[in-house]
C-alpha cells in the first residue's frame, strides 16, 4: 500500500474545501501523495474563476457563516484555495476531475480552474482508493 491519501471532494462549501486545503498541506508535510477526486458540487468549486468566488458554508452551518469568515479575515488565514495551491507546490497531489459529472454538466477541461490535472473515471479513483492508505469523503 503506497503512502498515499485519497480526498472525494462532493461539497463546494467554504466548510468543506477548507479541509481538503489543510488535509493536503499535512499529508504532503509528512511525505505523503494525495489524490484529489472532484465530483458535482466539489468540481463546481473548481471551475475557471469560481474558486475565488467561493464563499457558501454548508446549511447546516450557514448562521455562522459571517463569524467564521470575519474570523479568517482578522486571522490572516489563506482561503481554501490558497491553501492547496501552495500545498500542490510543495508536494504530490494531482486533482483528478469526475468523468461523470464533466459530462452531465457540459464541461471540458477548458472550463476548470489551472488546478485541475485530469479527468478520470470512476474506475480510476477506485484504484486510487484502493492504493491509499487514507480515504475521506468530503
Amino acid at each position: 500500500m503506497a503512502n498515499k491519501m485519497t480526498l472525494i471532494v462532493f461539497s463546494g462549501t467554504v466548510d468543506k474545501l477548507m479541509p481538503v486545503g489543510i488535509l493536503a498541506s499535512g499529508a504532503v508535510a509528512m511525505g505523503m501523495e494525495v489524490e484529489i477526486y472532484l465530483t458535482f458540487w466539489g468540481l463546481q468549486a473548481f471551475r475557471q474563476g469560481a474558486p475565488q468566488q467561493v464563499t457558501k458554508m454548508s446549511a447546516e452551518y450557514e448562521d455562522m457563516a459571517p463569524m467564521m469568515m470575519q474570523l479568517m479575515k482578522e486571522k490572516n488565514m489563506p482561503s481554501w484555495y490558497d491553501t492547496l495551491k501552495q500545498a500542490k507546490e510543495l508536494g504530490t497531489i494531482r486533482v483528478h476531475a469526475c468523468a461523470a459529472t464533466m459530462d452531465l454538466m457540459g464541461m471540458t477541461k477548458e472550463d476548470l480552474d489551472p488546478m485541475v490535472d485530469d479527468i478520470v473515471g470512476v474506475a480510476e479513483y477506485v484504484e486510487f482508493a484502493r492504493e491509499s492508505e487514507i480515504t475521506l469523503f468530503m
